[in-house]
């Protein structure tokens, strides 16, 4: 009897990677190979890895050799395949390293060590792919690589300059994830709000229609489908001001995530941030009085060389006067091949994360309050699980694995996927308790 030949996989990293690993997963399956979760009994082994940071990088790592012990044949991708030889210098027995968005690559270098089976089970690819994701949301990526240089990242080195796909192209993926029983879509990139820059917005076809490849008109073709979608990786830009409307109108989820990484002027021109002489507070209560239930999500650097007692202070007025609802901060890591390495002014690394758990400590009591202020709302919330106390789900406050949850005790009698209204009746830091309506 016919057996087809077995890729094991491993994927690592943000959404940006997963969506890459679900990209080399739809093509492995198209073309009729078996995919395993396990590395034993597998003909080869996938591992999709991640290079951001230290730590990131000692994970992939590890992953890559673990992958090596069990199973002994390996196939490197993602980020820290673009970091020069630090993959082959740790682990020389792999059989290859690509770097990110390379499908094309793995798939060869698959086929030169494992030929693809003579008859694809072509028929038995959705056309929504292969999803790491439950099947209810999905990642929706619109562009690949990034045209700025922040001194403390190497992203651009990794993935490379703006590269944003057709809006045709992602129009009819997005189609057929709706057609597959996707209720949300988490639209992502490495610079959301710069989608069609690199095209200079030029004119492209959705269904036959001509339409500017442009983040504004991307949005409006896909709140056609009547599902979420959710924006991530927007850089706070002029042209983001047309989103709002949008989302006043119930066409896309009332969030936004937007890394503003700091407030003081001075650290954001160091930094290099895009956008970095806006005025951040104004834009925000701008966003406000257009769509007053916007949900605003953000990252911080806390002890970015040379910063000040006198700069934190400013990012932490900026914290209390902005009273963003969701914010992650990190702590100053120096990464190989960043430009800020070479800024004067290093801090202590025990003077780095005192900075980040007190702005972490601030931020508890902001969401405390924004979220307390929930009780006695009603709302809609998706669905994501039912375990043994009841149904877990989510507000369109909450992007998954990053946000909150919606707990919903004793309600057993939906799936994932489905949307409730609820009545919110309880609160803590970051989740909502809530009863059924």
């Amino acid at each position: 009897m016919f057996s087809s030949p077995t890729v094991g996989f491993v994927s690592l990293g943000c959404p940006k990677a997963s969506s890459d690993a679900e990209r080399i997963l739809t093509q492995l399956r198209a073309e009729g190979y078996e995919i395993s979760s396990s590395y034993q009994g597998s003909d080869l082994v996938i591992v999709n890895t991640c290079g951001f940071i230290d730590e990131a990088v000692t994970e992939s790592l590890d992953a890559i050799g673990e992958a090596l012990a069990e199973n002994g044949k390996v196939i490197v991708t993602g980020c820290l395949g673009a970091k020069g030889n630090v993959v082959r210098e740790a682990h020389p027995s792999v059989l290859a390293v690509t770097g990110p968005h390379a499908t094309q690559e793995v798939m060869e270098q698959v086929h030169a060590r494992l030929p693809k089976p003579h008859d694809p089970f072509v028929d038995l690819v959705p056309e929504a792919g292969i999803r790491l994701t439950p099947p209810h949301f999905a990642y929706l990526k619109i562009s690949e690589g990034c045209n700025h240089s922040c001194t403390f990242c190497i992203i651009p080195s990794l993935r490379g300059p703006l590269v944003s796909r057709p809006i045709g192209d992602v129009y009819q993926e997005a189609k057929a994830l709706a057609e597959s029983g996707v209720r949300e879509l988490l639209v992502i990139s490495q610079d959301t709000s710069a989608y069609g820059v690199d095209l200079k917005y030029r004119t492209g076809f959705v269904g036959g229609r001509p339409m500017k490849t442009r983040l504004k008109e991307l949005c409006e073709a896909l709140a056609e489908f009547g599902i979420w979608v959710r924006l991530h990786y927007v850089y706070p830009y002029p042209s983001v001001d047309e989103l709002i409307p949008l989302m006043a109108d119930g066409k896309i989820l009332p969030y936004l995530d937007v890394p503003f990484q700091h407030a003081s002027p001075r650290i954001l021109k160091a930094m290099q941030r895009p956008a970095s002489a806006e005025n951040n507070l104004e834009r925000i209560r701008a966003w406000r009085e257009i769509c007053p239930d916007i949900t605003i999500r953000s990252t911080f650097i806390a002890g970015f060389p040379g910063e000040t007692e006198a700069e934190f202070e400013e990012l932490l007025q900026f914290l209390e006067t902005a009273r963003l609802d969701r914010v992650g901060c990190f702590a100053y890591s120096p990464v190989e091949g960043a430009a800020a390495n070479a800024l004067p002014g290093a801090l202590p690394d025990e003077v780095r994360e005192e900075r980040r758990r007190y702005v972490m400590e601030l931020q508890e009591d902001i969401s405390a309050d924004i979220m307390a202020a929930k009780i006695d709302k009603e709302m809609t919330v998706l669905v994501d699980a039912v375990d043994e106390e009841g149904a877990i789900a989510r507000s369109s406050a909450d992007a998954p694995e990053i946000d909150g949850v919606v707990y919903l005790d004793g309600v057993f009698d939906v799936n994932p996927g489905d949307f409730l209204q609820v009545r919110i009746v309880d609160a803590d830091a970051f989740d909502l308790y809530a009863q059924r309506i």
